[in-house]
């Protein structure tokens, strides 16, 4: 029987994101309690959290989101206590709940959030496809074979192995000189631009150019001892959406920002990425 597409995502979904919350538990204790659900969907639980508050958690953001709607819907919610906070933010299509202790860094939190979450989301829609083009694989009947055609195709298949052992042995060897041209030739050869990951930073001033992003000095000096100085023009930007851009970039100016893997973006070239402070993105150099 064919598993449901929508049944193989969410058991996809489920596996990844569990451990997830488990391993973003351990990296911020701060971290009480967490759970991931889509369209009220519970998909993934902290291990001390208990269903019944999952379910809690759920029915009132239910509650909440309907009586959202006429402004707009709800990307955020943070609902503040004496002892903590509990914090709904909205990652892609999906929600995740997490109550927070009292000396909690939320802004640490929501940028580590919003970097592991969408990769494990865009890892599983990767995957979930090609699990279920396994499930709906049909296997093709055992066809019956007789002692006589199982003969007759042992001595084909002996036969053939025969021919291609003397074609093999006929073929020429290679010349050393020719392996040692092929080997220098692979050596020359220009090598393939580098994907670095980088996050989010907001770029804004005066005299900021709307066309240019911001990237460690060190990065650059690295692609510069890869491919000569003053040959790498534009970098190559892909966010986790797909969307991708093209722009200049200059070396970070503020020293204390340096070596944290950041890229400060400005306002325009965001909004053509849809990314936005604390989102993920892909860089690499553009090597003409």
């Amino acid at each position: 029987m064919q598993e449901p597409e929508e049944t193989v995502n969410n058991n996809a979904y489920t596996i990844a994101l569990q451990n997830t919350l488990a391993e973003l538990q351990n990296a911020c204790p701060d971290i009480t309690h967490a759970l991931i659900f889509k369209d009220n969907t519970l998909l993934a639980k902290t291990d001390n959290t208990s269903q019944e508050d999952a379910n809690n958690t759920l029915n009132a953001f239910h509650a909440l989101t309907e009586r959202a709607d006429s402004i707009g819907g709800v990307n955020a919610i943070t609902i503040q206590a004496a002892n903590g906070k509990i914090n709904i933010t909205r990652v892609n299509d999906f929600q995740m709940a997490a109550v927070l202790t009292k000396a909690a860094d939320e802004k640490y939190i929501n940028t580590l959030t919003r970097t592991i979450i969408p990769i494990v989301i865009k890892l599983i829609d990767n995957i979930a496809p090609a699990q279920q083009e396994a499930l709906t694989v049909e296997l093709e009947p055992i066809k019956e074979t007789t002692i006589e055609e199982a003969e007759q195709a042992q001595e084909a298949e002996q036969t053939e192995e025969a021919e291609t052992s003397e074609e093999t042995a006929k073929e020429p060897e290679t010349p050393k000189e020719e392996e040692a041209a092929e080997d220098e030739e692979d050596e020359g050869s220009t090598p393939k631009p580098p994907v670095t990951q980088l996050i989010v930073e907001n770029l804004s001033g005066l005299l900021v150019r709307a066309d240019t992003v911001q990237i460690d000095k060190s990065l650059i000096e690295d692609w510069n001892e890869l491919y000569g100085e003053g040959t790498i023009k534009e970098v190559h930007i892909e966010a986790l959406n797909g969307k991708t851009t093209r722009c200049k970039f200059k070396p970070i100016k503020d020293s204390k920002q340096e070596g944290k893997g950041i890229i400060k973006i400005p306002e325009k070239i965001q909004i053509e990425l849809e990314a936005t402070q604390g989102d993920l993105v892909m860089v690499k150099p553009v090597v003409e």
